[in-house]
């Protein structure tokens, strides 16, 4: 007879993986990576004290970390971001439009 092994069931992310989670989908929904260096701080100030209410459990300590993490994401090594740039999607979209244009002038 075989035996069964006994999982326990998973509890999934705790809340401080989940509110970094949230941090980081927040930071590329928002464009907050092309940003000054003060909008991010100003930012930064405002959506770690939504993500403090979403997430009550979390204390002044983990909020800060929370914060140094999200001020690191936005400041790569590599800068690849150009402030002002269009975005790669606007670029796509221009560049589909002049298509068109080109298509039926001709």
């Amino acid at each position: 007879m075989s035996r069964k092994k006994r999982t326990s069931p998973s509890k999934g992310p705790s809340d401080i993986e989940q509110a970094r989670n949230d941090l980081f989908g927040h930071i590329h929904r928002c464009g907050v990576l092309r940003a000054t260096e003060e909008q991010q701080l100003e930012w930064m100030d405002d959506t770690i004290e939504y993500l403090g209410e979403c997430y009550p459990a979390l204390g002044e300590e983990e909020l800060a970390d929370l914060k140094t993490m999200g001020l690191r994401f936005c400041r790569p090594v590599i800068d690849n971001a150009v402030p002002g740039a269009p975005d790669e999607q606007e670029q796509v979209q221009d560049e589909a439009g002049e298509e068109e244009i080109a298509a039926s002038a001709a």
